[in-house]
């Protein structure tokens, strides 16, 4: 029996699917993220790409947009265990040019910028808060990385009981192995796993 065989035996993988009040998430698309010295690597600029597509749909359609950023105090009086893996973190101050969001996904007006510590962009903020007040009931999530913040905040998202569409083009990682194991275990268990054009296609149809 292989792999997927055991979660098909099991029930897992069902589609939740998009409801009638879908919202974005960007994770983390920040410049220190775009640049291999820093953060990046792998498939995230190209997740920049088609998250660009996105977020003009999105916009188009008036849909709720949220953006996080790992953002530390100056003076490191909040770095935690997180910053204790990965120390290269506390360089994400405010005005840090790699703490920026992307230029290409610069958010604007009515844009809910989520400053976080820690990987989900649910935890210890306001987010979900947020998109209950804009009537949410399908959270759009792209970002980086897959194995990492994107993932932590899918299964929160889920968590929320939030139905959670992973994109799947729309998402990167520094390493390819870790982005596609995640990407397979997320849309076992947390989430549907749907291409940009695979999105604006089923949105498009319902309206």
């Amino acid at each position: 029996m292989g792999d997927l065989d055991v979660y098909e035996k099991q029930n897992f993988g069902n589609l939740s699917g998009i409801g009638e009040s879908p919202a974005l998430l960007i994770v983390d698309f920040v410049n220190g993220f775009t640049d291999p010295e820093k953060f990046g690597g792998g498939n995230i600029q190209d997740a920049i790409y088609k998250t660009v597509d996105l977020l003009a749909f999105a916009r188009a359609h008036n849909m709720p947009v949220a953006m996080t950023r790992v953002v530390y105090s100056d003076d490191g009086s909040d770095n935690g265990i997180f910053c204790e893996k990965a120390p290269g973190l506390k360089g994400l101050t405010e005005d840090a040019p790699i703490s920026q969001i992307v230029d290409e996904l610069a958010p604007i007006k009515g844009e809910y910028v989520v400053r976080k510590t820690q990987p989900s962009g649910f935890f210890g903020t306001n987010l979900a808060g947020w998109y209950n007040s804009k009537g949410v009931d399908t959270v759009l999530v792209t970002g980086c990385t897959t194995s990492g913040c994107v993932r932590a905040s899918v299964i929160d998202a889920m968590s929320y009981n939030f139905r959670t569409v992973i994109v799947t083009d729309g998402v990167g990682d520094r390493a390819i192995g870790p982005h596609e194991a995640n990407l397979f275990d997320m849309g076992q268990k947390y989430g549907d796993l749907m291409s940009v054009s695979e999105i604006i296609s089923v949105i498009s149809n319902k309206n």
